[in-house]
């Protein structure tokens, strides 16, 4: 498809499968795997043209893959993913089959293999762009979000795009979930993020839409955070001792009740993040039902 038929297919809203350039260079295809925790479904993206580079493949779904393969313009030479949950990496396997392209990620796990595994800071180089690797452990200890830079336009101006997976999406906070998510790695992420230099302009996040106020969208993240966490001290420090059960409920009055066993990871891993810290104290940390009592009556 050529890049005019990609521009009249550039739609305000989020549609499956379909080719939506959604910033110059880039198009973003959506799954059809819309839900709870998908949100409108897992964001594809493809970056550049002549030598392509796809940004999480998605779920294994023929369809999506073929819709990705039949958007590229040129080869197809990297698929990257930022991490390896199942709505993000697995449509890997079946893309590198059909394109030979590298499968490229942090390592090889959770059913994804890596052709080559990247850390913080590895470089990747197409016609007019070059996509840098970042390291954001905390929604899961492999994930990376990866920072474009593509050569200047004629007027000079720069755009650095982030694709951010889970770390940071549009509309909506992003699940902690031990042992393997950790609420320290992730604020610590989050501001690592937000102080990049040269400074993140645009975030492309795997749930959602384009984020076009980056630090904002950082902050308001931070705060969230570090208003859930004052909340579930306050909670525990009320309870005396308290299991993650005991304090779910009032910890997340604010949210519908059908979302709280995936809250629940969450509060566990804000439990975990205040044991860290020496606020609070649990009998095993590395179990969700626990007890759990401040450091004052521990």
């Amino acid at each position: 498809m050529g890049s005019q038929a990609r521009r009249l297919l550039t739609m305000t809203t989020i549609a499956h499968d379909r080719p939506d350039v959604v910033l110059d260079g880039v198009v973003r295809i959506t799954a059809a795997n819309p839900g709870v925790m998908t949100g409108p479904g897992t964001n594809t993206y493809l970056v550049g043209s002549g030598e392509v580079a796809v940004i999480d493949p998605g779920p294994e779904d023929a369809d999506h893959v073929e819709a990705v393969l039949s958007a590229v313009e040129g080869t197809l030479r990297w698929i990257l993913v930022t991490h390896t949950h199942p709505d993000h990496a697995p449509g890997a396997e079946r893309l590198a089959a059909l394109s030979g392209a590298e499968r490229l990620g942090f390592a090889s796990r959770d059913g994804f293999v890596a052709d080559r595994t990247l850390e913080h800071g590895s470089r990747l180089s197409g016609p007019g762009y070059t996509i840098e690797a970042v390291h954001t452990p905390g929604h899961a200890s492999n994930h990376l979000c990866y920072a474009l830079d593509r050569d200047p336009p004629a007027d000079g101006k720069r755009a650095r795009v982030l694709f951010s997976g889970d770390h940071v999406m549009e509309g909506s906070t992003v699940v902690i979930s031990p042992p393997d998510g950790d609420m320290v790695d992730y604020l610590t992420s989050l501001r690592m993020v937000r102080d990049l230099v040269p400074r993140i302009d645009v975030i492309a996040p795997g749930h959602g839409q384009l984020i076009h106020d980056p630090a904002a969208a950082v902050d308001r993240y931070l705060d969230h955070r570090a208003e859930r966490e004052r909340t579930v001290l306050s909670a525990l420090t009320r309870s005396g001792t308290a299991t993650v059960d005991d304090l779910l409920a009032e910890v997340y009055a604010d949210v519908d009740e059908a979302r709280h066993p995936i809250a629940r990871r969450s509060l566990w891993a804000h439990l975990r993040a205040l044991a860290a810290t020496g606020q609070a104290w649990g009998d095993d940390p590395d179990d969700p039902d626990t007890a759990w009592r401040t450091a004052s009556t521990s």
